[in-house]
Order: structure tokens, then sequence, then C-alpha cells
């Protein structure tokens, strides 16, 4: 599973302004639920639900929002760029202005684990965290994500 297969080049948000991680995952799922055709309560909950398992705050300034969703048919995220950093209760507990979300349908199969972990291995990378940092530009941002090999280099 590669990261094209999660992400569309509209799925890419820059600049993205939040004050809280709350504040952030409501917008986060307000835009999914544009994306999706779901509700955004729901997915608001779902990701919530997440949350209180423990945070998806991985440290080094990334979080990985995810949940499962009925009535999606397949895995889909969003990546945002944060304007200024939150306070995601992170492992690390550094702030937070990387969020990759991620979405999965409620039944079937491990393809959201395998999502979780492509996500996860991309974003632990220095590099290509650095590189994200350095630019607002949504199209750019999409690049990085989709080649990160070309965005390491």
């Amino acid at each position: 599973m590669e990261i094209e297969d999660l992400l569309s080049a509209d799925s890419i948000l820059s600049d993205f302004k939040a004050s809280s991680k709350k504040q952030a995952i409501q917008s986060l799922a307000k835009h999914m639920a544009q994306k999706t055709g779901l509700s955004e309560r729901t997915i608001f909950a779902s990701l919530l639900d997440r949350e209180k398992l423990g945070s998806t705050g991985v440290g080094k300034g990334v979080a990985i929002p995810h949940a499962r969703i009925e009535g999606l048919d397949h895995i889909t995220g969003m990546f945002a760029r944060l304007a200024s950093p939150v306070d995601f209760e992170s492992v690390d507990d550094h702030p937070v202005d990387l969020i990759f979300v991620l979405l999965a349908p409620a039944e079937g199969s491990t393809d959201h684990l395998k999502a979780l972990a492509r996500v996860s291995r991309l974003l632990r990378d220095d590099n290509v965290c650095a590189k994200l940092r350095m630019t607002n530009d949504s199209s750019a941002l999409y690049a990085m994500l989709a080649s990160p090999t070309s965005a390491a280099a």
C-alpha cells in the first residue's frame, strides 16, 4: 500500500489552523466528511474514541489520528500541516504540527494496519518531516508525501 493509495492532491491542508487537539480533530473530521460523504459527527466521535485509548501523537511533532468507520468502503487519508503546533498529548510531550488522518472501513481486513504502518514509516523519516515543514504549498506537500524518496533526496 502506497501513500498515493490513501491521499489525493485535494486531501492536503497546508497552513492548517487549530488551537487545540480537539479543535484540530473536529476540523479534520469536517474535511473528511466532505471528502467521504459520511457524517462529520460520526467521524469526529470515532477519532475521539480512538484518542481515549491513547494519544495518536507519535512523537517528533507528528500525529496519526485514525479510526474505523461504518459505511466507509475504502481506506482514505488526509494530511494537514499546522500553521502553529498544538499540544496533542504526544508520547514525547512535543506539540504536533504534522497530522495524517486515516479512516478505514469498520469491517474487513487488516489493510488499515498496513496503511497505518506505511504512514508511520514515512513520518518517522526526519528528512521527510523537515521538508514537509518547509512549505505551505499543497501541491508540493502532496508530491513530498507521494514520492518520499525524491523528497528525502
